[in-house]
């Protein structure tokens, strides 16, 4: 059982600052070959910057919410390293709802920022790794990895978009899983709960209380480093995984197991 990424082309989208870019670095550093999506091309450029013509670590700056824009990065990642074996879908937003107001457009926004530009990129990737599978008789042809959130199974009025498009994106992971299946290509998602990214970071240091409340909520009693989550993806895109698919692994320091009731959506 291995779980080396070492030489696998991958694809992480939201990779210009936080969990996004823990994982395309972690990835880079055992190995892997990275292409870094995000939208916003100022941060990747101050975060990765002269990667983008060399090295094992790329980066693409577009709107992934457009169609084109998504071909354009399946493209240049087969340009830069000839093939796409894994895709981390960790391109999240998070918006606040006001649920009984009928202007709020929460809903709408998250849908397509977090569930329907990951199922597009989605398509395309497995488009190409059926192609690139021909004349592969054996083994794993690909692996796509989803991230959603705790919040999923969490019901707060104030998430309520946040949560729905969490438990779409879950639900999105199973049914590809099946219809990839037969293709040997494996879906799989990480539900995760406070990890500490920066913008967690900056909040806790604004807010003692609130990172003492996370703790108090958290039956292992503190907050996940980024590269705890990037090892639980780690191990989703590597062979050692080869038999896993349609899971949504919970990554939360035990958080899901109290009440939903008392834990607070952090």
């Amino acid at each position: 059982m291995s779980f080396s990424i070492s030489g696998k082309s991958v694809i992480v989208t939201g990779a210009a600052n936080g969990i996004g870019l823990a994982i395309a670095r972690q990835f880079a550093d055992k190995g892997a070959n990275v292409m870094c999506a995000d939208i916003d091309e100022k941060a990747l450029v101050e975060q990765l910057g002269d990667a983008k013509d060399d090295g094992n670590i790329r980066f693409f700056a577009g709107d992934l919410r457009q169609r084109l824009t998504i071909a354009n990065l399946v493209s240049a990642t087969i340009d830069a390293f000839d093939e796409v074996d894994v895709l981390v879908n960790a391109s999240r937003q998070f918006l606040p709802t006001d649920a009984l107001d009928s202007d709020d457009t929460s809903v709408e926004t998250l849908w397509q920022e977090n569930v329907m530009t990951a199922m597009q990129l989605t398509q395309q990737v497995a488009k190409r790794m059926i192609k690139q599978s021909e004349g592969k008789e054996e083994g794993s042809v690909g692996s796509i990895v989803n991230l959603s959130s705790t919040t999923s199974r969490h019901t707060r009025p104030e998430l309520m978009a946040y949560s729905m498009a969490a438990a779409a994106l879950e639900q999105m992971t199973r049914s590809m899983a099946l219809t990839l299946a037969p293709h040997r290509i494996r879906v799989n998602a990480v539900a995760f709960g406070s990890v500490m990214s920066g913008s967690l970071k900056a909040s806790c240091a604004e807010n003692r209380e609130w990172r003492d409340d996370i703790r108090n909520h958290t039956p292992l009693g503190r907050i996940a480093s980024p590269s705890e989550l990037a090892d639980t993806i780690q191990y989703l895109a590597a062979d050692s995984s080869s038999f896993l698919t349609g899971e949504v692994i919970v990554v939360d320091g035990g958080r899901s197991l109290l009440d939903a009731v008392d834990a607070p959506a952090h």
